[in-house]
């Protein structure tokens, strides 16, 4: 059973859609895991958000939001973002071939 969200306050949703690829749907969630302000990423691991976000939905998130938030948390923390790097697909994780898994 997934966590009903909160009432999110329209500043903290305008704030936070600042964030590359963060929509409405996005802000909602972060806000939901306590951060309500750009500022409040600086700090954030997005791993870490991700796995709270599963905990608190208590269903699986696609990782594309593990991506965005590694993007976000990114762009807080860097004065002049490479604009390549403000586009949430740059942070997938590397594919390893088969080969080299064995």
């Amino acid at each position: 059973m997934s966590a009903i969200r909160s009432t999110v306050p329209a500043p903290a949703l305008k704030d936070l859609q600042r964030l590359p690829g963060i929509g409405p749907s996005l802000a909602a969630d972060l806000v939901d895991l306590g951060i309500q302000r750009v500022a409040n990423l600086r700090r954030g691991n997005p791993e870490r958000l991700y796995n709270q976000l599963i905990a608190l939905r208590g269903v699986h998130q696609d990782q594309c939001v593990l991506y965005t938030f590694r993007c976000a948390v990114y762009f807080t923390k860097e004065p002049n973002p490479d604009p390549e790097r403000l586009k949430w697909w740059n942070w997938k994780d590397p594919i390893v071939p088969r080969k080299a898994r064995r």
